[in-house]
């Protein structure tokens, strides 16, 4: 569980993020809403240590997050930036073999066990028939399962993605949701993800944090945004709630729409 108390980030003397109080389910799949500016990626940042808050404390399983050292951070908590770091000239057994650097380092001696971890990791994204394939010439939505293969090598029980679906075409956007749900369901990895579609929200997120300025509009479980008036205010704009077509399905419930 991550704990957020009295958190200001403040930018040039406003507060572009103030939580009061807040908690984060660190084994369920959480989606993370908001407009653009809302506080969203700041947020993340602070969750995945990339970031300390001007005033408050996070503590995730009851230790101050800025308490960590890096290494056991990492065995903490994995985290995916929406912008995705550096990997020219890497293979993808390459770049999910960088997931293994909290447990071995750099000088580590390395085990048959850090390799099988290596290659269940492809195997579990599908991503394993491209191990030798550079990670820079892949499709995005192939590139994204192979930067969470790196995740999981990194063994953490918790996931931080911020906005993991932003570059990816609609296929490839409902792809990554179902792996990503599968691991939450089936694996039991906590997932915490920002997204922008509401309608990914609603169809795969256990609990929802929507942002709103800076504040929390809502915290809890996804079915209890499920309220046209509340996403109306939430979004600024009439929304009208459908019932989804795969309305028996344990991830599907309603369908969000626009109507202005």
């Amino acid at each position: 569980m991550y704990k957020l108390s009295d958190i200001k980030v403040i930018r040039g003397n406003r507060a572009i993020l103030d939580v009061p109080n807040l908690s984060i389910p660190t084994d369920k799949f959480t989606v993370i809403l908001g407009h653009n500016g809302s506080g969203k990626s700041t947020m993340m940042s602070l969750l995945s240590g990339q970031q300390t808050p001007e005033q408050g404390q996070i503590t995730l399983n009851g230790q101050s997050v800025s308490e960590y050292k890096s290494k056991e951070l990492a065995k903490a908590v994995a985290f995916l930036p929406q912008k995705l770091p550096n990997s020219a000239g890497l293979t993808v057994q390459e770049l999910v073999k960088l997931g293994r650097f909290p447990w071995r380092g750099a000088l580590g001696r390395w085990k048959e066990e850090d390799y099988q971890i290596i290659d269940n990791a492809m195997q579990r994204t599908k991503i394993d028939g491209f191990a030798n394939t550079l990670a820079d010439e892949l499709s995005g939505g192939e590139r994204q399962r192979a930067w969470i293969s790196m995740l999981l090598a990194q063994q953490s029980p918790l996931l931080l993605l911020d906005e993991p679906t932003s570059a990816l075409d609609i296929q490839h956007q409902y792809q990554l949701m179902e792996l990503l749900f599968e691991l939450n369901h089936d694996n039991q990895y906590g997932v915490v993800a920002i997204l922008h579609d509401l309608n990914l929200a609603l169809r795969y997120a256990d609990h929802i944090i929507a942002l709103k300025q800076g504040q929390i509009a809502f915290a809890g479980d996804a079915q209890l945004l499920e309220d046209e008036q509340r996403l109306s205010d939430l979004y600024q704009t009439p929304i009208k709630l459908l019932d989804h077509p795969q309305s028996n399905s344990a991830q599907a419930t309603k369908v969000a729409i626009v109507c202005p």
